[in-house]
């Protein structure tokens, strides 16, 4: 069975057009509004969706998804409310990838078993866990592939060509290349250098590639999509989040800030084929 994954990226390819996953917390700022906004994604131009699972103890995240992942524990989301955020989209959409990002502890307090069958039924399509290296694929990955969901791994700088096949081994829907050694919410150094990392990581697999990590611009993401199958934005739609409020709560600018900034981006990926 195709997922909704790569039914995406075999339209963009046949559209010639990079793709745009962007990145929000679950929950932040506050329940209603984060679900407001997911909803607004797609029509903003977001082509996947990758939303956050707020943790307590983020260490790969920077100041501004920590901040967000505060503001949505403070809001009282959890897991099971992810989930629930999920249901509620797939109500009107069917059609867009929804990647949940973020740690193992919440996905183990939960039960890997139970976890995986809430989020089939839910519909989610992907996973992003940040701290489960390939070593532990039988703890929670091949689980998700044997359910139908995908499992998608982070190459980095440091990524070399000994352990890309072990990375990439069960990696499915499309690799993640994290830009820049470090946390969210830092620069790209070399543009350069990402186009030649991708090309290194596409002689080992026949995935698509996005990078994320350190792109804020519309200029960032035409450059980068130059050479990537798509960009992932997140640090600064999350700051656009923080941004809006007033006194910490959602003001009638908060949705539209993060709906404009997508739009934004999603222009600047046009750009980058033509």
């Amino acid at each position: 069975m195709t997922s909704r994954i790569e039914k995406r990226f075999a339209e963009l390819k046949a559209a010639n057009r990079p793709a745009l996953a962007a990145y929000v917390m679950g929950g932040d700022p506050d329940l209603a509004t984060s679900q407001a906004i997911v909803n607004a994604l797609p029509q903003a131009g977001a082509d996947i969706i990758e939303l956050g699972l707020p943790f307590s103890d983020p260490m790969a995240d920077g100041v501004a998804i920590q901040l967000g992942g505060q503001r949505a524990l403070a809001s009282g989301q959890t897991l099971t409310g992810v989930l629930g955020m999920v249901e509620e989209f797939r109500r009107k959409d069917d059609t867009t990838p929804i990647v949940l990002m973020g740690y193992y502890n919440p996905i183990y307090i939960h039960g890997v078993e139970r976890f995986i069958a809430d989020a089939s039924q839910a519909g989610v399509d992907g996973l992003i866990i940040v701290d489960l290296p390939a070593e532990e694929d039988d703890e929670l990955c091949i689980p998700a592939l044997k359910a139908g969901i995908n499992f998608i791994r982070l190459t980095t700088p440091t990524t070399d060509d000994a352990r890309l096949p072990t990375v990439l081994e069960n990696t499915s829907g499309f690799v993640y290349y994290v830009s820049m050694n470090g946390i969210t919410g830092g620069a790209i150094k070399s543009r350069g250098a990402v186009g030649d990392a991708v090309t290194r990581i596409k002689a080992h697999t026949d995935l698509p590639v996005i990078v994320g990590f350190g792109i804020k611009t519309a200029d960032d993401a035409a450059e980068i999509g130059r050479h990537a199958d798509g960009i992932a934005v997140g640090t600064v739609l999350v700051n656009a989040v923080a941004n809006s409020l007033d006194n910490g709560r959602a003001t009638d600018k908060t949705v539209a800030a993060v709906r404009d900034l997508v739009a934004d981006l999603a222009g600047g990926l046009r750009r980058s084929r033509t």
